[in-house]
């Protein structure tokens, strides 16, 4: 049988406030996430920091449409060698 503790950490308001509705939107608490990451530091003894930005699924998401607009080559405008083209191109869009 498991015993629960109380753990006091310190945390900026606002990081607790986005982690406990993030917890929420997947159906957990916050307690449920931060033990699930105490487990998982348990077992693999590690803890990753990364200043490497990742993107997110919306934007990797965006990202594919944009890709296949350029494959197909739609929603693109044509390169420009000064700005009277690009007005007249763009008066022709109205």
């Amino acid at each position: 049988m498991s015993v629960s503790t109380v753990i006091h950490i310190k945390a900026d308001k606002e990081v607790k406030k986005n982690a406990q509705k993030a917890a929420k939107d997947l159906g957990l608490t916050l307690s449920d996430v931060i033990n699930a990451s105490l487990r998982n530091f348990i077992r693999t003894r590690e803890v990753v920091f990364s200043d490497v930005p990742k993107m997110t699924p919306e934007l990797e998401k965006l990202l594919e449409g944009v890709e296949k607009d350029i494959k197909e080559g739609k929603n693109l405008s044509p390169a420009f060698d000064n700005a009277k083209d690009m007005d007249k191109y763009l008066d022709s869009l109205k």
